[in-house]
Parts: C-alpha cells; sequence; structure tokens
C-alpha cells in the first residue's frame, strides 16, 4: 500500500480547543481516501483470482457433466475454486496438498461411511483414518489439514450411498486438475504485476520510515524516531508475503506457456528485491542502533541524519530501474555512493593514532549504526545489478576516500 495512506494529521499534535468529535470529522475524507486506495489495491493484486475461479468452476461443472455422466457434479467447481483460491500467492506443492487432501479425504469418507453410518463418533472415526493415511503418506500440515476437513464433509453432508463414491471421488480429482491446471496454465497471474504490487506495501513504507528518521534524528526526536523503528519493524510479516508472491510468479513463469517470456525479466527482479529486502533489515539495525544512540545521549551529527534520507532517496530511485524498460542504474548508485561519504563525514576524519581510526564525532552506538549502514548500501549496490565484488569494492573504495581525506 502506498506509502501516503496514513491521514498527515495523525503525525502532527492536534490544534488546542479542537475537540475529539471535529478531529475525527476532519479526519473523515482522508479515511475514506485510504479505505479506497487500499481496496483498489487489493482488487488489482487479487481480481484476477475472480476470473480464475470462475473458470476454473465452469471447465470443471462441464468436465463432470458431459464426460463423467454425473448430473449434479458439485465437487468438481466447488474443489477446482477451492484449489484456484489456494494457489494464488503459495507454492505448487503445498497446491498439490491441497488437492490430494481433499481426494484422500474423499476416498476415506466414502470407504468408511458406509459400513459404520452416519454418527458422532463415525464422524471421528473417518477424521482420524483421513489424517493417519495422510500422515503415512508423509504429507504436511495442508495436506493433513484438508484430508481431515473433507472427511468431515463426506461424514455429513449426505448419507453414504455406494453407486456415489466413485463418481464423487473422480468428481474431486477432476476438479482439482482443472483448478491447478487453470491458475498454473490457462489463465497465470501476471508475475511482473503480481510482484510489483506486492512490493509497493514494503517499499512504500520504508521510504517514508527511513525520511521520517532522518528528520527525528536532525530534531533529536526520540519519540519520532522510536516510531519510524516501529515502521521497518511492522515490514516483516509484508516482506514474507512478498517472498511468497515471488515464490508463486516464479512456479508460473516455469510452467505456463503463456508466461515464458518473462522468465529473464522475474529471475533480474527476484535477485533485487531479495537484496533489497536485506538492506531494509539492515535499515532497521540502523534504527535500531540510533534510537538506541539518542537515548544514551549519543552526538549524532547533521551528515548522519541526510545520509538516512538519501539512501531512501536512492531506494525511489531504484524502483524505476526495476521495471521492464530497465531504467538506468547510475543514479541510484551515484546517491547510494554520497550517502556512503555522509556517513564517513559524520564518523569523523583519521586521526594520526592508528589505534583510534576515528576522531569520534559518533558514540559507541553511532559507530556500530555506520557500519551497518554500510552493509545496507551494499545490498541496494547489489539490487542495482552489480555484482558482489563490485559492490564490496565500491564500498571499500568510499570508506577508504573518506579515512584519507
Amino acid at each position: 500500500m502506498p506509502a501516503n495512506q496514513e491521514p498527515a494529521a495523525d503525525n502532527d499534535p492536534p490544534p488546542h480547543g479542537v475537540s475529539r468529535a471535529d478531529r475525527t470529522w476532519a479526519g473523515l475524507p482522508e479515511r475514506v481516501r485510504h479505505g479506497l486506495r487500499t481496496r483498489a489495491w487489493r482488487f488489482r493484486l487479487y481480481g484476477l483470482l475472480a476470473v480464475q475461479a470462475g473458470v476454473a468452476a465452469s471447465i470443471a461443472w462441464f468436465v463432470g457433466y458431459q464426460f463423467l455422466g454425473n448430473p449434479a457434479p458439485v465437487l468438481a467447481p466447488t474443489t477446482a475454486v477451492g484449489i484456484v483460491a489456494a494457489s494464488m500467492g503459495t507454492r505448487l506443492r503445498r497446491t498439490i496438498e491441497l488437492l490430494v487432501g481433499v481426494v484422500l479425504g474423499l476416498a476415506v469418507g466414502d470407504a468408511v461411511m458406509p459400513l459404520f453410518g452416519i454418527g458422532p463418533w463415525q464422524t471421528g472415526l473417518v477424521v482420524v483414518l483421513a489424517i493417519i493415511v495422510a500422515i503415512l503418506l508423509k504429507g504436511g500440515g495442508s495436506l493433513l489439514t484438508q484430508a481431515g476437513g473433507t472427511a468431515v464433509l463426506i461424514a455429513t453432508l449426505e448419507p453414504p450411498v455406494r453407486d456415489l463414491s466413485v463418481p464423487r471421488f473422480v468428481d474431486a480429482a477432476v476438479g482439482g486438475l482443472v483448478g491447478l491446471a487453470v491458475g498454473m496454465l490457462v489463465v497465470p497471474i501476471h508475475p511482473q504485476r503480481t510482484v510489483q504490487r506486492l512490493a509497493e506495501p514494503v517499499l512504500d513504507p520504508a521510504i517514508a520510515a527511513l525520511h521520517s528518521l532522518g528528520g527525528a534524528l536532525r530534531r533529536r526526536d526520540l519519540d519520532a524516531t522510536e516510531q519510524s523503528l516501529t515502521g521497518l519493524r511492522i515490514l516483516g510479516s509484508r516482506m514474507n508475503a512478498l517472498d511468497e508472491g515471488l515464490g508463486a510468479a516464479q512456479e508460473v513463469v516455469r510452467l505456463a506457456p503463456l508466461r515464458w517470456h518473462q522468465r529473464r525479466f522475474l529471475a533480474r527482479y527476484t535477485q533485487a528485491v531479495k537484496h533489497l529486502e536485506r538492506s531494509l533489515y539492515g535499515c532497521r539495525a540502523v534504527a535500531r542502533r540510533l534510537t538506541k544512540a539518542l537515548r544514551e545521549d549519543e552526538p549524532i551529527p547533521e551528515e548522519f541524519a541526510a545520509a538516512i534520507e538519501l539512501l531512501a532517496t536512492s531506494m525511489h530511485t531504484l524502483r524505476r530501474t526495476t521495471t521492464p524498460e530497465r531504467a538506468d542504474p547510475q543514479e541510484a548508485r551515484q546517491q547510494i555512493l554520497t550517502a556512503l561519504k555522509l556517513v564517513g563525514e559524520a564518523q569523523g576524519p583519521a586521526a594520526p593514532d592508528p589505534t583510534r581510526p576515528h576522531a569520534h564525532r559518533l558514540g559507541y552506538s553511532g559507530m556500530i549504526a555506520a557500519g551497518e549502514f554500510r552493509m545496507a548500501a551494499q545490498d541496494l549496490l547489489i539490487a542495482s545489478g552489480l555484482d558482489t565484488d563490485e559492490a564490496v569494492a565500491l564500498v571499500r573504495r568510499t570508506a577508504d576516500r573518506d579515512e584519507s581525506d
């Protein structure tokens, strides 16, 4: 979600004499806009899911009715829709586990229920047997859950009828295969758009948090610095979602002929995102150390705050280089190197005494933050397209030049 989604008034102290009701009413338009932006983002990300589910349900029903001779193929479209929904953002193995779990639960339920009938202990018995079989097949959590859940459905949905056992079993299998085929082959997700939209709620808040951190350090505002640190910390779950989206996109470009042409771009984008995530973890470490430095009243020079803001700007610039048009990354790299020079100035010039390499413009936590900053900058350079050796050499040369000045 965009970085400017939070109301600006939330960050400012309320005007004196303004009631809470007035503040709530004044912030209503921004909250409405925030809600609309959030829903628009979710629609752009998951809108294709509705099309995939509809196509899968139609094909599964047609196959069950026309080719399996089932006048009411309920399980085929139901399983197809479930598989499509589960495959959105998950790995292929987990999707297949869901399909196997559905079929396994059906098989156990249809085999046991005609013998014992329907009832509380019969339902428990079917669930136990279905999960035991799934365990023996070395299934994961998705398979175990789906097998047990489907067994409950079969044990309670309708009276056991032997003549329907094979059609229900086959319906579920056909529906699952149709759902998998539609999600991966017929109407696959657009890998580039999906990953870029998943990156929005990671990059935009991170850039905003780093700019806020720079301003808070200039004012030596401990509360604002802690808020910026919190803003970087809460990105962990969003990075996990981004990683899941990258995994799903990689499977699509590997399996879907319609998306094969995006393999090269996605490989480059995946590499950039992985190092960008590592850089964000490094920025979080920088923010944590500088928060500690403020809490302990250590000096934090103006150059360090400027370096953090420039690093945030370089992230914004770097986003343009990860598009299919592949803009020139030189501007982002120059911004990163300039930020590194500013951190070197914040550390201070080299001292004549070799046991004291810097004049200690920074305190203990500040010195550690400077090292973390260099690692974050190095990962950003790699994300810009440099290989690891080139990035390390650039960072080292910049640091050496700063010490020699």
